[in-house]
Protein backbone atom coordinates (compact mmCIF):
# COMPACT_ATOMS: atom_id res chain seq x y z
CA UNK A 1 0.00 0.00 0.00
CA UNK A 2 1.53 3.42 -1.17
CA UNK A 3 1.66 6.28 1.22
CA UNK A 4 -0.55 8.29 -1.09
CA UNK A 5 -3.41 5.79 -1.06
CA UNK A 6 -3.42 5.81 2.93
CA UNK A 7 -3.71 9.13 3.13
CA UNK A 8 -6.35 9.84 0.64
CA UNK A 9 -8.04 6.97 1.83
CA UNK A 10 -8.06 8.12 5.29
CA UNK A 11 -9.36 11.67 4.07
CA UNK A 12 -11.87 10.14 2.94
CA UNK A 13 -13.10 7.96 5.24
CA UNK A 14 -12.95 10.88 7.79
CA UNK A 15 -14.85 13.09 5.75
CA UNK A 16 -18.64 13.20 7.15
CA UNK A 17 -21.30 11.17 4.73
CA UNK A 18 -24.54 9.10 5.63
CA UNK A 19 -22.54 6.47 6.99
CA UNK A 20 -20.66 8.48 9.55
CA UNK A 21 -23.73 10.58 10.99
CA UNK A 22 -25.87 7.25 11.62
CA UNK A 23 -22.71 5.73 13.11
CA UNK A 24 -22.96 8.81 15.31
CA UNK A 25 -26.34 9.18 16.01
CA UNK A 26 -26.59 5.88 17.05
CA UNK A 27 -23.73 5.75 19.30
CA UNK A 28 -25.22 9.01 20.94
CA UNK A 29 -28.61 7.08 21.41
CA UNK A 30 -27.92 3.82 22.17
CA UNK A 31 -24.10 3.64 23.21
CA UNK A 32 -20.78 2.34 22.72
CA UNK A 33 -22.10 -1.67 21.33
CA UNK A 34 -24.62 0.06 19.15
CA UNK A 35 -22.13 2.42 17.51
CA UNK A 36 -19.61 -0.49 16.92
CA UNK A 37 -22.21 -2.63 15.47
CA UNK A 38 -23.14 0.84 13.14
CA UNK A 39 -20.08 0.83 11.96
CA UNK A 40 -19.89 -2.86 10.84
CA UNK A 41 -23.08 -2.22 9.05
CA UNK A 42 -21.98 0.88 7.22
CA UNK A 43 -18.56 -1.10 6.30
CA UNK A 44 -20.08 -4.31 5.01
CA UNK A 45 -22.61 -1.66 2.56
CA UNK A 46 -19.53 -0.96 0.99
CA UNK A 47 -18.72 -4.58 0.00
CA UNK A 48 -20.88 -4.91 -2.82
CA UNK A 49 -19.63 -1.44 -4.39
CA UNK A 50 -15.93 -2.47 -4.24
CA UNK A 51 -16.91 -5.78 -5.73
CA UNK A 52 -18.83 -3.80 -8.40
CA UNK A 53 -16.23 -1.42 -8.99
CA UNK A 54 -13.43 -4.16 -9.20
CA UNK A 55 -15.31 -6.58 -11.64
CA UNK A 56 -16.55 -3.38 -13.87
CA UNK A 57 -20.54 -4.01 -13.22
CA UNK A 58 -19.77 0.33 -11.67
CA UNK A 59 -19.19 1.14 -15.34
CA UNK A 60 -22.66 -0.43 -16.01
CA UNK A 61 -24.10 1.37 -13.67
CA UNK A 62 -22.69 4.53 -14.51
CA UNK A 63 -23.76 4.46 -18.04
CA UNK A 64 -27.37 3.27 -17.54
CA UNK A 65 -29.42 6.29 -16.44
CA UNK A 66 -32.24 4.07 -15.88
CA UNK A 67 -30.45 2.16 -13.32
CA UNK A 68 -28.92 4.87 -11.27
CA UNK A 69 -31.81 6.72 -11.07
CA UNK A 70 -34.00 3.34 -9.38
CA UNK A 71 -30.82 2.98 -6.82
CA UNK A 72 -30.26 6.56 -6.31
CA UNK A 73 -33.96 7.48 -5.30
CA UNK A 74 -34.24 4.30 -3.63
CA UNK A 75 -31.36 5.29 -1.21
CA UNK A 76 -32.65 8.76 -1.33
CA UNK A 77 -36.23 7.76 -0.37
CA UNK A 78 -34.67 5.27 2.73
CA UNK A 79 -33.08 7.73 4.35
CA UNK A 80 -36.11 10.09 4.03
CA UNK A 81 -37.48 7.04 5.54
CA UNK A 82 -35.01 7.08 8.21
CA UNK A 83 -35.82 10.69 9.27
CA UNK A 84 -39.59 10.00 9.35
CA UNK A 85 -38.98 6.92 11.56
CA UNK A 86 -36.36 9.05 14.18
CA UNK A 87 -38.98 11.78 14.36
CA UNK A 88 -41.62 9.43 15.66
CA UNK A 89 -39.51 8.22 18.61
CA UNK A 90 -40.37 9.53 21.80
CA UNK A 91 -38.28 9.77 25.11
CA UNK A 92 -34.83 8.43 26.61
CA UNK A 93 -33.73 5.12 24.59
CA UNK A 94 -33.37 1.62 26.85
CA UNK A 95 -32.88 -1.46 26.08
CA UNK A 96 -35.02 -4.71 27.48
CA UNK A 97 -32.35 -7.90 27.76
CA UNK A 98 -35.05 -9.45 25.20
CA UNK A 99 -34.22 -7.57 22.35
CA UNK A 100 -30.53 -6.29 22.61
CA UNK A 101 -29.94 -8.68 19.97
CA UNK A 102 -32.81 -8.30 17.31
CA UNK A 103 -31.71 -4.21 18.20
CA UNK A 104 -28.28 -4.68 17.39
CA UNK A 105 -29.13 -6.76 13.96
CA UNK A 106 -31.37 -3.78 12.73
CA UNK A 107 -28.71 -1.40 13.39
CA UNK A 108 -26.43 -3.14 11.47
CA UNK A 109 -29.11 -4.01 8.78
CA UNK A 110 -29.95 -0.24 8.51
CA UNK A 111 -26.06 1.26 8.17
CA UNK A 112 -25.92 -1.77 5.26
CA UNK A 113 -29.01 -0.69 3.93
CA UNK A 114 -27.94 3.42 4.02
CA UNK A 115 -24.56 2.22 1.54
CA UNK A 116 -25.30 -0.48 -0.29
CA UNK A 117 -28.46 1.91 -1.88
CA UNK A 118 -26.05 4.85 -2.45
CA UNK A 119 -25.33 4.17 -6.39
CA UNK A 120 -22.31 7.49 -5.94
CA UNK A 121 -19.95 4.42 -4.23
CA UNK A 122 -19.98 2.47 -6.63
CA UNK A 123 -18.79 4.78 -9.09
CA UNK A 124 -16.18 6.62 -6.60
CA UNK A 125 -14.50 3.36 -6.57
CA UNK A 126 -14.43 2.61 -10.21
CA UNK A 127 -12.65 5.89 -10.17
CA UNK A 128 -10.47 5.54 -6.96
CA UNK A 129 -9.25 1.90 -6.58
CA UNK A 130 -7.42 1.74 -10.11
CA UNK A 131 -5.64 4.94 -9.48
CA UNK A 132 -3.50 2.80 -6.92
CA UNK A 133 -2.30 -0.35 -9.38
CA UNK A 134 0.25 0.38 -11.69
CA UNK A 135 -1.01 -0.06 -16.11
CA UNK A 136 -0.57 -3.06 -16.86
CA UNK A 137 0.15 -4.85 -13.56
CA UNK A 138 -0.13 -8.43 -13.17
CA UNK A 139 -2.85 -9.78 -10.90
CA UNK A 140 -4.40 -6.25 -10.56
CA UNK A 141 -7.74 -7.52 -10.45
CA UNK A 142 -5.99 -8.80 -6.90
CA UNK A 143 -4.55 -5.43 -6.38
CA UNK A 144 -7.63 -3.37 -6.22
CA UNK A 145 -9.36 -6.18 -4.00
CA UNK A 146 -6.63 -6.16 -1.71
CA UNK A 147 -6.44 -2.03 -1.38
CA UNK A 148 -10.49 -2.00 -1.18
CA UNK A 149 -10.15 -4.73 1.62
CA UNK A 150 -7.95 -2.11 3.54
CA UNK A 151 -10.37 0.44 2.78
CA UNK A 152 -12.87 -1.31 4.40
CA UNK A 153 -10.37 -1.94 7.63
CA UNK A 154 -9.95 1.94 7.93
CA UNK A 155 -13.78 2.65 7.18
CA UNK A 156 -14.61 0.66 9.96
CA UNK A 157 -11.84 1.55 12.36
CA UNK A 158 -12.83 5.48 11.94
CA UNK A 159 -16.13 4.75 12.50
CA UNK A 160 -15.50 2.83 15.22
CA UNK A 161 -14.24 5.87 16.62
CA UNK A 162 -16.61 7.94 16.30
CA UNK A 163 -19.72 6.01 17.45
CA UNK A 164 -17.54 5.04 20.78
CA UNK A 165 -16.84 8.62 21.40
CA UNK A 166 -20.27 9.88 20.36
CA UNK A 167 -21.60 7.04 22.91
CA UNK A 168 -18.96 8.21 25.53
CA UNK A 169 -20.42 11.85 24.87
CA UNK A 170 -24.01 11.10 25.11
CA UNK A 171 -24.01 8.95 28.02
CA UNK A 172 -25.66 11.65 30.57
CA UNK A 173 -28.42 12.30 27.88
CA UNK A 174 -29.64 9.49 27.82
CA UNK A 175 -31.47 10.39 30.70
CA UNK A 176 -32.95 13.61 29.19
CA UNK A 177 -36.32 13.24 27.14
CA UNK A 178 -35.90 16.63 26.44
CA UNK A 179 -31.78 16.27 25.31
CA UNK A 180 -33.07 13.17 23.40
CA UNK A 181 -35.34 15.02 21.59
CA UNK A 182 -33.20 17.77 19.87
CA UNK A 183 -30.77 14.74 19.01
CA UNK A 184 -33.68 13.36 17.33
CA UNK A 185 -34.59 16.34 15.60
CA UNK A 186 -30.79 17.16 14.29
CA UNK A 187 -30.67 13.72 12.96
CA UNK A 188 -34.08 13.43 11.34
CA UNK A 189 -33.00 17.16 9.78
CA UNK A 190 -29.58 15.58 8.73
CA UNK A 191 -31.38 12.61 7.55
CA UNK A 192 -33.64 14.19 5.28
CA UNK A 193 -31.10 16.62 3.77
CA UNK A 194 -28.82 14.01 2.60
CA UNK A 195 -31.79 11.95 0.65
CA UNK A 196 -32.92 15.05 -0.34
CA UNK A 197 -29.30 15.93 -1.67
CA UNK A 198 -28.89 12.05 -3.42
CA UNK A 199 -32.31 12.88 -5.04
CA UNK A 200 -30.86 15.90 -6.64
CA UNK A 201 -27.42 13.86 -7.12
CA UNK A 202 -25.90 13.73 -11.13
CA UNK A 203 -23.68 11.28 -12.14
Amino acid sequence: MSPEFFVTALIVVLIPGTGVVFTIATGLARGRVAGVFAAFGCTLGIVPHIVASVLGLAAILHTSALLFQGLKYAGAAYLIYLAIQTLRERGPISFRHDNVRRSMAGVVRTGFLINILNPKLSIFFLAFLPQFVPAGANGALIQMLVLGGIFMAMTFGVFVVYGVFAAWAGQKMLGSASIMGWMRRTTALVFGGLGLRLALAER
